[in-house]
């Protein structure tokens, strides 16, 4: 069952211009979203940079400004509404952002970075509130004297598990996870990712992960959706994406995965290739004369492609 929903979000930024500087066009950041969130699932939001994915992370939890749509939290749209500190929703939805550096304060110690969000929502006791801290610390496999240490002594693997820590801190429902191991070495990826997932198990938390990692995508998901100029052109589950792609934009996209077998590389570069000319023969049934992705329509439940109503039968 869901507990948010997103209906038509959108968030444009005005060009100002003239002699006067009045608004002359905008920037249509995030031009339209719809999602469908659900408990224990994870959303992946993929797109190329600026494409608006991690602006539409943002929105969500509050940190850009929603020029309309809604954000129907438990029953109850919280868009655009003056949230209170203590908010439920506050509480419920956490960021995991992707410098893990800038979002943790280098003035403060572990203890107090994790415990922080603890003190806005729960009242517990200095031991009480130790306990907790450990207890996160051991979660994503950070030692016990790390609590005493300040950020800049860790590297960015172990930054980024105590961003995960820190999210999980007061149990929430959903965590946005924007771009979150993009910057790390493939090893320290993966560890990133296994605490993420066992954590998932644990709490029986959602995750809505942004990236332009499509091999990570795949890994973590259950849903995804392909997202380009601001608007969704293709969703459905992980096999539908990867194994059924409609969208010529998301056919590129899974083209150009890297394959490191040396036996198939011209078999991947002649289908590239094929890609590519199917793209830019065929780019005027997908989008319209403004370059503009058209409206999502339903292939089936789940699966949903954004092309021209009258050329939905023929893919």
């Amino acid at each position: 069952m869901s507990f948010l929903e997103i209906k038509d979000l959108k968030v444009h930024y005005p060009i100002r211009g003239g002699f006067f500087n009045t608004v002359v066009d905008h920037v249509y950041a995030v031009d339209g979203v719809n999602m469908i969130i659900e408990q224990g699932k994870t959303y992946g939001l993929v797109g190329e940079s600026g494409s608006g994915k991690s602006t539409t992370g943002k929105a969500i939890i509050g940190l850009e400004k929603i020029t309309s749509g809604e954000i129907i939290y438990e029953g109850k749209n919280v868009a655009g509404k003056n949230r209170g500190r203590r908010s439920a929703f506050n509480k419920d939805v956490q960021m995991i952002f992707q410098d893990s550096m800038s979002s943790l304060n280098p003035r403060k110690r572990v203890r107090d970075l994790i415990a922080e969000p603890i003190r806005n929502f729960q009242r517990l006791s200095d031991q009480e509130e130790r306990k907790r801290v450990l207890e996160l610390l051991d979660i994503v496999g950070m030692p016990e004297d790390a609590m005493y240490k300040y950020p800049h002594e860790f590297s960015g693997g172990q930054r980024q598990r105590l961003g995960v820590a820190r999210a999980v801190a007061c149990n929430p429902k959903l965590i946005i996870a924007d771009e979150p191991v993009s910057a790390l070495d493939l090893s320290v990826q993966a560890q990133v990712l296994n605490f993420m997932k066992n954590i998932q198990q644990q709490y029986g938390l959602s995750y809505l992960f942004i990236s332009h990692d499509l091999g990570v995508v795949r890994h973590m998901c259950d849903y995804i959706s392909i997202m380009y100029k601001g608007r969704f052109v293709e969703t459905g589950t992980r096999e539908e994406i990867y194994s059924n792609p409609k969208h010529i934009y998301t056919q590129r996209l899974i083209s150009a995965i890297p394959n490191i077998n040396p036996l198939v590389r011209e078999e991947n570069k002649s289908n590239r290739r094929a890609v590519d000319a199917f793209y830019r023969e065929n780019e005027h049934l997908y989008f319209d004369e403004n370059g503009k992705v058209y409206d999502l329509n339903p292939l089936t439940k789940t699966h949903h492609v954004a092309i021209k109503e009258s050329i939905k039968g023929a893919i």
